[in-house]
């Protein structure tokens, strides 16, 4: 007589215990409501040779993504001095030569033009209202702020949260029909306006620093790097964008719309996309693509 294969000599198969045919009653769950969506950072993400968009304000930026940067480092290449154009009504769009002594010194200036985005936008997955973080840049004194068309594509309510803290209403004023880009404009005025530098003039292996509100959670947040490339193009899904720069900056979501500057402060990108497949490539649009929208903003004029 054979045993079966998972016998052991000298022990006997245990008996089942007798059953009585009753079977315990089932429990229910507790019904639970859902819960209502967190801000969530706007960013885009691409992987796969695509790009995607991430809606992600406070979770790389509700119905978008959000992104962000953490990082920073003391001993970097020497800035050099560059030419850049001030959006500043005030000082009239004249050319101006910047030179810096450190990095630190400059984030903190740069710093002082950076406001966080948050919108509302209906049409959540339980139909409540959904919440987004993005960054922005001031490019005026008067109050005209530039930003991604992703950040607040769809949104019923812009709040915008100045350097001080402060917390206003924003309109957005006009969308580029080329470029993920968008005018948002404050009732406020004061504002310390970015710097615009020349994207042009850009170099790979230049030091970069990019700047904004990652994760939704971390205003002021920056975090270093270098160019890594140029003229670059990307898809996000349906959406080509071209003449992109690359840099190994670090971006999450919550990041979009804020500035990727050069060593002397001067703002030569906006921050729009990151991949999610990869470390260490991110893009943003040359602020050269913005500047005739900008100054179309400050005169009031329709952006296209």
């Amino acid at each position: 007589m054979s045993l079966p294969s998972d016998h052991t000599p000298g022990t006997e198969p245990e008996t089942p215990a007798p059953t009585t045919g009753l079977q315990p009653e089932p429990t229910m769950a507790e019904p639970t409501l859902p819960v209502p969506a967190s801000p969530e950072p706007r960013q885009r993400r691409f992987g796969g040779g695509r790009l995607l968009l991430a809606l992600i304000f406070a979770v790389a930026g509700g119905a978008t993504g959000s992104a962000g940067t953490l990082a920073l480092t003391s001993a970097l290449d020497q800035p050099a001095t560059a030419a850049t154009t001030s959006t500043d009504t005030s000082a009239n769009a004249q050319l101006t030569s910047v030179t810096t002594s450190s990095l630190p010194a400059v984030i903190a200036r740069v710093t002082k033009s950076v406001v966080t985005i948050t919108v509302s936008s209906a049409g959540g997955r339980f139909g409540q209202t959904t919440t987004g973080v993005g960054s922005g840049i001031i490019v005026s004194s008067s109050g005209v702020i530039l930003t991604n068309a992703h950040v607040v594509s769809g949104a019923t309510s812009v709040q915008v949260t100045l350097p001080d803290g402060q917390t206003v209403a924003g309109t957005v004023y006009g969308t580029s029909s080329t470029t993920d880009l968008a005018i948002v404009k404050v009732n406020a005025s004061g504002l310390t306006a970015a710097t615009l530098g020349n994207s042009n003039s850009l170099v790979v292996g230049a030091t970069v620093v990019a700047i904004g509100d990652p994760l939704g959670e971390f205003t002021d947040s920056a975090s270093a790097g270098i160019v890594s490339g140029l003229d670059r193009s990307i898809t996000v899904e349906t959406e080509q964008l071209t003449g992109m720069i690359q840099t190994d900056a670090a971006v999450n979501g919550g990041n979009s719309g804020g500035p990727l500057i050069d060593a002397s402060g001067n703002v030569i990108g906006v921050v729009t996309a990151s991949s999610s497949s990869a470390e260490g490539i991110s893009f943003a649009i040359p602020i050269s693509a913005a500047t005739s929208m900008i100054q179309a903003a400050i005169a009031g004029q329709p952006v296209a």
